[in-house]
């Protein structure tokens, strides 16, 4: 008996979702579906004129099916105009956009509706579209590039919700946005991205995005940070969920990119963000979490509080974050993780501004970080808060200039007065552990390391140190391991060049010489003029036999390395020294 298959054909297919509509139905739910009804006619008319046929409208969604790409994208982009219109004529407060994503292939056409994975690639990719703009899963792209006067980035692929294989991502924001967002540029040279994450044997991390700054005021820049810093910090303190690490997650400052681009590239499942308005005496704050599995709110809160109130304000939302989250978090638990620093308000700004400095990286902004942290120890000598900004920032300077050891000794002095302070702080004990690191003696410095995860399993610093303590002593399997799980928890963050240089010396030691070269050449691609990965790299190619890509490698590194010399191999305290004369032998033998 002949199998009775449904007729397929090629078609294109467009998703477009309301942003926003949820809030405005809590704010006026008549407004709100007045609103929508207006902007839905819009894209119902525009679609119909182009030849298009709208399937499958449900709540605050919109779908269609198009014969041709070209006249998809075009009526998307027409829509999109005058949906921005009528936003600015509603104004910020009444202002719903849209998100729109476009899927090509194989679908099946029948009167009551349109179905096939096309259909449901374009709705999952419609998640990573800009509000405005659009998002293109490959196929489409691959049609259309080239066709319209528009900029795509290229996010990467994604394992989609109920989809086999990977989906190539592409975005455009046609309002004026690159959706370039500085986190990007190192994941396309040198990372794919990864699903959010969650599997069985892993809790689904959460990241905090930095707070936007509505106040109008760019001097209070210091402060939105501030807040999401201290929020992240607590969370990151409970025992809930990773929590991936600032320098990461603070470089996702573009609110184009959506939730689920966020989470993507992040890595993580839990989204935090939001917004801060107002003034120097009084501030209005946003808040929101979201699942970037689904981009739904899973809740969303409203803070008006005097400055002087700022630092319970952390304390009330970081626990509704955790308890959201997480119903059983132990109360105490709770409560020492989001308690009122010690330090008094002015105090709390001068730390505060002078991390915001500090995450610019800039010999300028670096040296105007310490200036606040040193009028912060002026004002309060014993705040652990403003005793761990003057360890990290010397333990920073240290690393620069090859382990000076009164650095050390200044770092090794604050941290421990921190932990006078406070011995439930997880980061003093981190910086003795690099102190001890440098200083040579790497068993001591697993055990400093150990406690400082023991308090904040999120910590990626403590899980770098571990790596390089357990590569020390000769244990590479475990060195990958912690290693591994300090750039999962900091996927973008500006020291992840020594992280992989780090890589590449575990499977150096363990005689993994591709796993060496690809460790390596991600640390290159973030930082080229990085010695040891690049010397590591020499090594690595000649003992797999690939000689004359080791001698160009060798010739570039001492173009680059003029003064370089071996005592740089030679000092590394690996617990045999053997180690160490290998790694020369191995770049020697390129013979170049």
């Amino acid at each position: 008996m002949r199998e009775n298959r449904q007729p397929r054909q090629i078609a294109t297919v467009v998703s477009a979702d309301a942003v926003g509509f949820s809030r405005l139905m809590h704010i006026d739910d008549e407004a709100a579906l007045r609103l929508f009804d207006e902007r839905r006619n819009l894209i119902v008319g525009t679609v119909e004129r182009a030849g298009g046929n709208v399937f499958g409208a449900a709540g605050d969604s919109i779908m269609a099916v198009f014969g041709n790409p070209i006249v998809a994208l075009g009526a998307v982009l027409r829509f999109q105009e005058e949906i921005g219109e009528a936003n600015a004529a509603a104004g910020p407060d009444r202002a719903m956009p849209f998100r729109t994503g476009i899927s090509a292939g194989s679908v099946m056409i029948r009167q009551d509706g349109v179905f096939g994975d096309t259909v449901n690639i374009a709705a999952r990719v419609q998640e990573f579209s800009p509000h405005g703009g659009v998002a293109l899963a490959e196929t489409a792209y691959s049609q259309l590039n080239r066709q319209f006067d528009l900029h795509f980035t290229d996010l990467g692929p994604f394992q989609l919700k109920n989809i086999a294989m990977p989906v190539r991502v592409f975005v455009s924001d046609p309002n004026g946005s690159n959706v370039k967002p500085a986190a990007l540029m190192g994941l396309r040279a040198g990372r794919e991205a990864q699903p959010p994450s969650g599997s069985v044997d892993e809790l689904p991390a959460l990241a905090v995005l930095p707070f936007q700054n509505l106040t109008g005021d760019a001097m209070l820049a210091y402060l939105c940070d501030g807040i999401a810093d201290d929020i992240l910090l607590g969370v990151a303190n409970t025992r809930s969920v990773p929590v991936i690490a600032r320098d990461s997650s603070f470089q996702f400052r573009d609110p184009a990119l959506t939730t689920a681009a966020t989470g993507h590239l992040l890595g993580a499942r839990y989204i935090v963000s939001g917004s801060v308005s107002g003034n120097a005496e009084r501030i209005t704050l946003n808040a929101s979490l979201a699942d970037s599995s689904t981009s739904r709110v899973i809740w969303a809160g409203r803070y008006e509080r005097g400055l002087v109130e700022v630092q319970r304000l952390q304390r009330e939302l970081g626990g509704e974050i955790v308890s959201r989250l997480e119903r059983e978090v132990d109360r105490v638990e709770q409560v020492r993780t989001f308690q009122v620093p010690p330090e008094s308000l002015s105090t709390w700004q001068l730390v505060r501004r002078g991390r915001w400095h500090m995450q610019r990286r800039s010999p300028d902004d670096t040296a105007r970080a310490f200036e606040y942290f040193r009028q912060a120890y002026d004002e309060d000598p014993n705040s652990s808060a403003v005793l761990n900004e003057l360890a990290w920032w010397h333990l920073w300077k240290a690393w620069l200039n090859f382990a000076d050891r009164d650095e050390l000794r200044i770092v090794a002095g604050y941290a421990r007065r921190s932990l006078l302070m406070d011995s439930l702080d997880a980061r003093p004990y981190c910086y003795l552990g690099f102190v001890e690191i440098l200083e040579a003696r790497p068993q001591s410095a697993i055990d400093l390391c150990r406690q400082a995860i023991d308090i904040n399993p999120s910590l990626s610093l403590a899980h770098t140190g571990l790596g390089s303590a357990r590569a020390l002593l000769l244990e590479p399997g475990e060195a990958i391991r912690h290693l591994t799980e300090a750039i999962r928890l900091s996927p973008f963050e500006t020291y992840l060049f020594h992280n992989l240089g780090e890589l590449a010396a575990a499977h150096t030691i363990a005689g993994n010489w591709p796993a060496a070269i690809e460790a390596a050449d991600r640390s290159l691609s973030l930082a080229p003029n990085y010695f040891y990965a690049s010397y590591l790299k020499v090594g690595a190619l000649a003992r797999l036999g690939r000689i004359e890509e080791a001698r160009q490698e060798a010739r570039a590194f001492k173009t680059r390395h003029p003064d370089f010399e071996h005592k740089w191999i030679e000092w590394i305290p690996f617990r045999d020294k053997d180690v160490n004369r290998g790694m020369i032998e191995n770049f020697e033998l390129a013979g170049a």
